[in-house]
């Protein structure tokens, strides 16, 4: 895959600086510009887009440079990794960790947003506590690089949750830290799902409002608080990568295969923030990788 250029706005949650860097795909360039711009002192990504030549700035690092004129107006929330924001796109509503919780019918639904790593602890936090953790389901996106057909893959039945542990420990650069893959634990009884979503929001969905509320009991002991409306970034356009240690499309699959993982029929896709969203950002490549 040929390297191509990405700006980069990053934040140490006070200044933002915004950088070019190269990479064969976002998660390379994001992670470059990271590493480089992040030597003095912690920074993260709030948003990121293809750049249609090489820039002219004071250079930082092998395949990293500065630019002079910083974006402004930018949302300092440290998304979790994956996905980001896209630069140069409409306003979006400021985005805050917390969560919402809601019916559908008979569904019970909790919907959390959580700033950085915190997002993946929370998630393994309450597989934990979860009564049974029945199955692992791995969503592979038509958006994983090379861009392909939506993919689903189940393990077989778990006896307790130390296996799904041990699993996603295995394929935490592959998954839990992919924008491209959305990540599910099955409990068979009382029916529930707990996914962590490819746009990195948290999201039960169970037909039993006890278990619900001892979730949300959960999400609150981590310090999250009800926020209505809830604001996430697959309301407005967005960027999905990978990290530089993930696996390509064919490498993940063949994995998921070797691991003992069954591929099954695609339904449709997962609700609240797991599907395609209209704001993924996409064309040429874009959110590929």
């Amino acid at each position: 895959m040929s390297e191509r250029w990405y700006h980069v706005a990053l934040t140490d949650g006070r200044a933002v600086t915004l950088a070019a860097a190269e990479g064969a795909h976002p998660g390379l360039a994001i992670a470059s510009a990271v590493a480089r711009v992040g030597r003095a002192g912690r920074v993260w990504p709030i948003g990121a887009a293809a750049a249609t030549a090489a820039p002219l700035g004071e250079s930082v690092g092998r395949g990293v440079v500065v630019l002079p004129e910083a974006p402004t107006g930018l949302a300092l929330f440290e998304y979790p990794a994956g996905v980001v924001a896209a630069l140069g796109e409409r306003s979006r509503a400021a985005i805050a960790p917390g969560y919402a919780r809601t019916t559908d019918g008979g569904t019970h639904v909790v919907e959390a947003v959580v700033a950085g790593e915190a997002a993946r602890d929370v998630f393994l936090d309450v597989i934990e506590r979860l009564p049974a953790t029945d199955n692992v389901e791995i969503d592979v996106a038509a958006h994983a690089d090379p861009v392909g057909d939506r993919q689903v893959w189940l393990t077989p039945r778990l006896k307790d949750a130390r296996r799904a542990l041990r699993f996603l420990d295995d394929f935490e650069e592959d998954c839990l830290t992919s924008g491209h893959v959305d990540v599910a634990i099955y409990v068979r009884a009382p029916r529930s799902t707990w996914r962590l979503t490819q746009h990195k929001t948290l999201l039960w969905l169970s037909e039993d409002d006890a278990l619900t509320s001892r979730v949300v009991g959960w999400l609150a002991a981590r310090d999250l608080a009800p926020i209505d409306p809830l604001a996430t970034v697959a309301a407005g356009p967005h960027l999905h990568y990978r990290s530089p240690r993930s696996s390509a499309r064919p490498r993940l699959l063949a994995r998921l295969k070797s691991a003992g993982l069954k591929r099954v029929d695609v339904g449709p896709p997962p609700s609240a923030g797991g599907g395609k969203a209209r704001g993924d950002v996409d064309g040429g490549g874009a959110d590929r990788g």
